[in-house]
Formats: C-alpha cells, structure tokens, sequence
C-alpha cells in the first residue's frame, strides 16, 4: 500500500509559480513511476507531467518549459515546480504513484491550484 499527500497548491496570479510536493509512504517507493495529474471542472483528469524511477520525465505539451518535475527518493517525495502559470491551469493537481511491475496504482486526494487575477 502506498499513501501519497500533496502539498504546495493555492491561488496565484497569472504569471506567477507554485511549487507542488507530494511525500508518498511506502515500500520500495524508488521502483514506483510517479507524476501528477489534473482536473479541471468539467473536464476529465490529463497527465501533467510523469517521471519513472529511472528518472525520465515525460510532460504534456500543454505545460512543457513552464513546468518541471523532480523527485527526491532519499526523501519519498516528488515535486512540481510550476512557473509562468496561466488561468487555464487552475485545477485540483492529484499526485499518482505507479508500480510498474503490477500496473498498481495510488491517488492522493488533490490540491487545488487556481490562476487567477
């Protein structure tokens, strides 16, 4: 079982940065491929940005040069640096954690991040 908490969310002004973490418990965590995914209202959750345990990174074009994801496995964490944020961004960001031996998947509960002046 793995339990995943996001931290960093908020309201920023467009333009701005925010920078999200999500500390993840568990075991052999540094195997997991993890990221973070968005929902917007109305709309359905989108990948953001992923990295596996190797360390490659994929991002979606929507937020590639703005945002950058890293992780930290001495620490169980991952974090997403968001800069030049822009309304359309506003979300609840959901941090996910992947096994991918077994396919396993875990949510965290979200943070809201909202762009707005």
């Amino acid at each position: 079982q793995v339990q995943l908490e996001e931290s960093g969310g908020g309201l920023v002004q467009p333009g701005g940065s925010l920078k999200l973490s999500c500390l993840a418990s568990g075991r052999l965590l540094s195997l997991y491929a993890m990221g973070w995914y968005r929902q917007a209202p109305g709309k359905q959750r989108e990948l953001v940005a992923d990295i596996t345990g190797a360390g490659s990174s994929t991002y979606s074009d929507s937020v590639k040069g703005r945002f950058t994801l890293s992780r930290d496995n001495t620490k169980n964490t991952i974090y997403l640096q968001m800069n030049t944020l822009k309304p359309e961004d506003t979300a609840v960001y959901y941090c996910r954690a992947r096994n991918p031996y077994n396919g396993e998947t875990f949510w965290g509960q979200g943070t809201q991040v909202t762009v707005s002046s």
